[in-house]
Parts: structure tokens; C-alpha cells; sequence
């Protein structure tokens, strides 16, 4: 099934799975995705399935709908497109691809490249957090990266390979939550399978996606 993702200077707002031929997109609270901005119309745009893939259209927006920064009227999309209306990024997600256990190895490469430079350089791994109220981070288990850490320091970390395995981890002011992005198989948490509807965390929770097990740690 295809969903898409709203967020707002990369907050997560919301996912919302495409389940019908036509939903509508825009302020009203009639529509089937409801975006509550002055920036967007009443009815803003539409997505409407053709065989497998959807297609957007522009309702003669006031502001206009853009994909990948072109505005345009009407154009079928394609996974990973982002839509963009007013400030709002909406990401078009295509499920259907089979998880794989390397879907960590690019999440992580950004973390393990900087753990290299920093041990050269004779500098803490983490550095960048010792202000930090509380040290919070997902730590691999399994796989080619085991015991390396990813610190959860934005509000919105996505974890995975996208078209593949992907969950999203959001910092809330007193908690942090976790929901299933894309991905045909769902991943699990404590040994319990979860999807979009976001599920909260606390210290030591174990995850596994796509085959790779993870700790939350938070202290």
C-alpha cells in the first residue's frame, strides 16, 4: 500500500496510507488529508490511483503544488517523490519491496565515518552531546555495525534503507516515540510488531528492522 508523510521543517507531522481510488488533500476538515495551514486551499489537490501508481492534481490552489520543486497541475508519482505545498514536505511512499538485514548500513555510515575521523583525531565519539540533558541514541546489535551508536539528536531520526525498511523515532517534550515509515514487513518492538500509528519508548527497548536488532538508550 502507498501512504505519504507530512512533515513541516522536518517534524513529523503525520502518515497517512493512500487506501481509497480518489482522497483529497487540503484545509477543510472534510478532506481525506487534512492539512491546517493558511498556505494551503480548502481543497488543495487530489491523488487519485491509476492501476498501481497515483497521480496528483492541483484543484486551483491558491499557492500551487509543486513535486521536487516544479509546479505542476498534473503528474503521476513515483516513490519518493516529495510534494510540496506551502512550508509542508509531503514524501510519496510505494511499499512492496522486500526488507533486507543491511537496510541499517546507510543509516549508520554517517555515524561510523565520523567515529573514524574523531578516534584519529583523539576526540569523544559523541562530543557534540556532553551539554545534552540526557545522552539518547539507538546502538546496533547485529550485523556489520555492531555496537556502533546513532545518537538521537534531531526531532525526527529516520532509521533504514529507503524503498526498503524505515522507521521514524520523534522527540517529544517528555517522551520519544516510534512509528513503521515504509516497508512490506513490519518491524518490532520487545518482540512485538508495530506500524504507523506511533508507540512509545523507554530505556532498553529492543528493536528489530529488517533483520537488525537495536537497543533504545536513553540515560
Amino acid at each position: 500500500m502507498a501512504k505519504i508523510i507530512v512533515s513541516l521543517d522536518d517534524n513529523l507531522i503525520k502518515v497517512v496510507p493512500l487506501n481509497k481510488d480518489r482522497m483529497t488533500l487540503g484545509r477543510r476538515p472534510y478532506n481525506d488529508i487534512v492539512v491546517d495551514n493558511l498556505a494551503v486551499s480548502g481543497e488543495h489537490a487530489a491523488l487519485q490511483v491509476i492501476g498501481r501508481d497515483y497521480f496528483i492534481e492541483d484543484l486551483n490552489s491558491t499557492n500551487g503544488t509543486y513535486i521536487n520543486e516544479q509546479k505542476v497541475k498534473r503528474q503521476i508519482l513515483k516513490n519518493g517523490d516529495t510534494i510540496e505545498i506551502g512550508k509542508y514536505a509531503i514524501r510519496y511512499v510505494q511499499d512492496g519491496a522486500s526488507a533486507m538485514t543491511a537496510a541499517l548500513n546507510a543509516a549508520t555510515a554517517e555515524v561510523i565515518a565520523a567515529d573514524e575521523k574523531q578516534v584519529e583525531e583523539k576526540k569523544p565519539l559523541f562530543e557534540q552531546t556532553k551539554f545534552a540533558e540526557a545522552y539518547v541514541a539507538i546502538k546496533i546489535l547485529s550485523g556489520a555495525s555492531t555496537g556502533k551508536e546513532l545518537p538521537l539528536v534531531k526531532i525526527v531520526t529516520t532509521i533504514g534503507k529507503p524503498g526498503e525498511a524505515v522507521i521514524a523515532i520523534t522527540k517529544r517534550p517528555k517522551s520519544y516515540m516510534v512509528a513503521h515509515v515504509e516497508g512490506a514487513i513490519r518491524p518490532s518492538l520487545n518482540g512485538v510488531t508495530f506500524g504507523i500509528d506511533a508507540v512509545p519508548l523507554k530505556n532498553g527497548d529492543l528493536f528489530e528492522l529488517a533483520g537488525t536488532a537495536m537497543q533504545f538508550i536513553q540515560n
